[in-house]
């Protein structure tokens, strides 16, 4: 595996986002319809605003439902939050020309498992912790780098 290729080769593009103003049904519906574990928030022109995780909604979820055993305002709550309550604002993102190796050091650094990918302040896609598994394991066995081969030489 070349840790040196850009994210822009591995990353998924034209990732599904939901507005600010998506309701947390809205986003339950895009986790259940989806395999995905990361839904990025992009405002009116494309632009990232923040990004939500399956666990993050399903924290919010547990503890709503902790609290309806106290209250009957809970789905009333749940119905009003949007997904701009409940998002990581500001999250960390990349650029398509970052390496993946770059990628994968701010994954084990952080226990992230996706960082938004943007240029030019627009969001143009998602790399995943799956995504550089699959390019690891897509590469042959014993690849050398360059860097290798030229050290052998």
């Amino acid at each position: 595996m070349n840790p040196n290729i850009s994210v822009q080769e591995i990353m998924t593009t034209n990732p599904v986002t939901v507005p600010p103003t998506a309701t947390l049904g809205e986003v339950r519906a895009l986790f259940s319809k989806n395999s995905f574990h990361h839904v990025p928030v992009a405002g009116p022109g494309g632009e990232l605003v923040g990004i939500i995780s399956r666990e993050d909604f399903f924290k919010v979820a547990y503890v709503l439902s902790v609290e309806a055993a106290r209250a009957d305002n809970t789905k009333s709550r749940f119905q009003h939050l949007m997904a701009e309550d409940i998002m990581t604002k500001y999250p960390l993102q990349l650029a398509p020309d970052d390496t993946i190796g770059l990628a994968a050091d701010i994954f084990l650094a952080n226990k992230f498992h996706a960082v938004p990918i943007v240029d030019d302040g627009q969001l143009v896609g998602i790399v995943t912790s799956h995504d550089l598994l699959t390019y690891a394991f897509a590469s042959p066995v014993g690849e050398q780098s360059e860097l290798e081969r030229f050290e052998e030489a």
